[in-house]
């Protein structure tokens, strides 16, 4: 690896966790089934996976199609706050009957398969998604010339290792889940979060 090339991959990965370590729809999801200890694996798998997808389209230039059809954008927005309320109703109607966690919970209490939908439509629905990496981190990478896959690695590595800390992180954070109160604190953040960036999103649409 030259000079070079080792700039942009730890540029790449400055520039990747500088736009995923943020409070979240998709953050939120991933510490949540963490805490409960349930399929995290295919959750920071999906998570990861799909990030390193849309940086390696960002990378290659994809993001000009968003520039030239902007009602798919327009679309995203839609569907994305769409879901995004669904879920908010959701975790606020856990906030009002909140449950202790149970410690000894082994990850099948829930189906594997409600819970990948879920973290696909959190990732692939959110149209900032595509903004960042088709877009943003694509045009920051090919400022970096021949070397901008460097920087994509770079980014992707960043992705895998802040959802696995997420993920499997977590955990640690347990007792502190063992009562009902906390688990009400951060489904209201949850629902909170979700609404705000819903609100962004129908913002957007309207030109604000």
């Amino acid at each position: 690896m030259t000079h070079a090339a080792l700039v942009a991959s730890a540029s790449g990965l400055g520039f990747g966790l500088s736009l995923i370590i943020a409070i979240g729809a998709q953050n939120a999801y991933v510490l949540r089934q963490g805490l409960r200890r349930e399929h995290v694996l295919p959750v920071v798998a999906i998570c990861a996976g799909s990030d390193a997808v849309l940086i390696l389209l960002g990378v290659g230039g994809l993001g000009s199609l968003l520039e030239l059809a902007p009602w798919l954008t327009d679309v995203m927005r839609i569907g994305g706050a769409a879901f995004l309320l669904t879920y908010a109703a959701l975790a606020a109607r856990r906030a009002w009957r909140p449950a202790a966690l149970d410690t000894e919970a082994d990850g099948r209490s829930t189906p594997l398969w409600p819970v990948v939908t879920t973290i696909l439509a959190l990732t692939w629905l959110n149209p900032h998604v595509y903004l960042d990496t088709l877009v943003l981190l694509g045009s920051v990478a090919a400022t970096h010339g021949d070397d901008r896959w460097w920087f994509g690695l770079g980014a992707a590595v960043g992705s895998v290792v802040w959802f696995t800390t997420l993920g499997f992180g977590a955990r640690l954070l347990r007792p502190v889940f063992a009562r009902p109160v906390a688990w009400r604190v951060l489904d209201a953040l949850i629902a909170i979060v979700m609404v705000a960036i819903a609100a962004t999103l129908l913002h957007g649409l309207m030109g604000g």
